[in-house]
């Protein structure tokens, strides 16, 4: 592994998927570490050159840890995952706190778990998008899916109570 070969490495990972400094440097010493284990060599040089590229690329606008963080937290909340999941997620990239405050705002909005938990019932079929002579009988199957998939019972329980997606539409607009 050369500095030369690090930055080549570096640049075809930023070309495939968008990361956070922090990630992309846990990504680029895993290689040096690989190429060290194989090699039996240790390379200081090389987790300098990490380093500099880091740096070079921050300053050069191909990494972006604020917008890949609004990015990564509005990708997943379409997923519908709920507020404390996607905090999270971004905290597990090498996210920053403060920037995540700022992404996922102070968190008193009831609306955005909302929607989310609309999102994730629509996705996994669940409440208002099971036959309704079903419903009945998976209520507290729904309810823990929703409880462990990290939503709380206030929000679950608004949500599975919706008789139809058109009544949880609504829900939605009022919120």
């Amino acid at each position: 592994m050369t500095p030369e070969r690090l930055e080549q490495a570096g640049l075809n990972y930023l070309a495939r998927f968008a990361a956070s400094a922090t990630h992309l440097r846990r990504v680029l010493m895993r290689r040096v570490r690989l190429s060290e284990a194989v090699h039996a060599t240790e390379s200081p040089i090389l987790v300098q050159a990490i380093t500099t590229l880091i740096e070079r690329w921050i300053a050069a606008g191909l990494l972006n840890d604020p917008g890949y963080a609004e990015a990564k937290a509005a990708s997943l909340h379409r997923r519908g995952l709920p507020r404390n999941r996607i905090r999270a997620k971004l905290q597990e990239k090498g996210i920053a706190a403060p920037v995540i405050d700022v992404v996922l705002g102070d968190g008193s909005e009831i609306g955005d778990d909302l929607a989310a938990a609309a999102a994730f019932v629509r996705r996994r079929r669940l409440g208002p998008y099971r036959r309704s002579e079903l419903r009945a009988s998976f209520q507290q199957k729904d309810l823990a899916s929703l409880a462990r998939a990290g939503f709380d019972r206030r929000i679950a329980e608004t949500v599975l109570r919706a008789e139809d997606p058109e009544a949880l539409n609504l829900l939605l607009d009022d919120a």
